[in-house]
């Protein structure tokens, strides 16, 4: 393995930086994960209901391990506001398609949810992971997580699940939202989740304008900085697109400079919808790091 070039970038050291989750091992020291979506939803915000129905979902996901994923993270309820979804059809949508998942490929599971039920049932399916992208807005999901052997990523975000949050405001973007997650780290910690399956998610526009949400990328590494991996949901964001003057459906090369970005500033886990794309882009940032070899030489040789 190539050694690091002692003037290269310098990232944050990781107090915990070797982490087995699910079936899979990551050094988180020298690797960058890719997180591939799968929504079961009628109403997420970019995909249109193309992985909706069971089997296009399950599809989807078995493609993007094939494709290079590490994880694979499922959704049945989106983050943005809207009209609550029982528990039980929430658990339909999701749990067929880690149980099917989990048969296919040794690919890190992961669910996105906010409720202590399907938290539950998924991590009995067989997820790994619990991506909560209410900041813990319910401890009791925190201590399913710890009653488990799951990894939990705590997101920061001010609404309550589902509720609008208009016109957010922050003194100190990148100091507020670092602030936030060391109490919800707390609070993880007090429900039983080991510093070592703990995550950390700054909240790309989660609650925050694209000038806020600019602004905290520059700043990713003072959430890095708290020494955790760290991921980076930056993928066909509303933030790329105003910023760029770009719809929905062109917004990956600005999602792959915004995770590139991110992930020089530390992030260890990019979550995007392009799985080829985003795993050649990390794997790229990986070989200029020195963490990586090529896979051939023959330029110049």
């Amino acid at each position: 393995m190539l050694q690091n070039d002692p003037a290269s970038i310098a990232l944050p050291p990781l107090a915990i930086p070797v982490r087995t989750i699910g079936r899979r091992t990551f050094d988180f020291s020298r690797q960058i994960a890719v997180m591939a979506i799968v929504n079961r939803t009628p109403d997420s915000f970019y995909d249109d209901c193309a992985t909706y129905e069971l089997d296009r979902a399950v599809e989807a996901a078995v493609q993007a391990a094939n494709d290079g994923a590490d994880w694979v993270d499922i959704g049945g309820v989106p983050f943005a506001p809207g009209p609550e979804v029982p528990v039980d059809e929430e658990l339909a949508r999701v749990i067929p398609v880690i149980e099917a998942l989990a048969v296919e490929s040794d690919v890190v599971v992961s669910v996105d949810t906010f409720r202590p039920e399907v938290a539950a049932a998924a991590i009995a399916a067989g997820a790994s992971v619990i991506n909560d992208t209410t900041g813990i807005h319910d401890p009791r999901l925190a201590r399913v997580v710890g009653d488990s052997e799951a990894t939990l990523v705590i997101t920061h975000s001010l609404a309550r699940p589902r509720r609008p949050y208009p016109r957010p405001h922050y003194h100190d973007v990148g100091s507020q939202v670092a602030g936030f997650l060391r109490d919800r780290i707390d609070v993880a910690r007090a429900n039983g989740v080991p510093d070592e399956r703990i995550v950390l998610d700054p909240g790309h526009d989660l609650n925050k304008n694209t000038r806020q949400t600019l602004e905290l990328t520059r700043r990713f590494g003072e959430i890095t900085a708290l020494g955790y991996p760290t991921l980076a949901a930056v993928s066909n964001k509303d933030f790329v697109g105003e910023a760029l003057g770009r719809p929905k459906g062109e917004r990956l090369a600005g999602s792959l400079a915004a995770a590139t970005v991110s992930a020089l500033l530390g992030a260890r886990i990019v979550r995007m919808h392009n799985v080829r794309e985003a795993v050649d882009a990390m794997r790229m940032v990986e070989a200029v790091l020195g963490w990586r070899e090529p896979v051939f030489e023959t330029h110049n040789l």
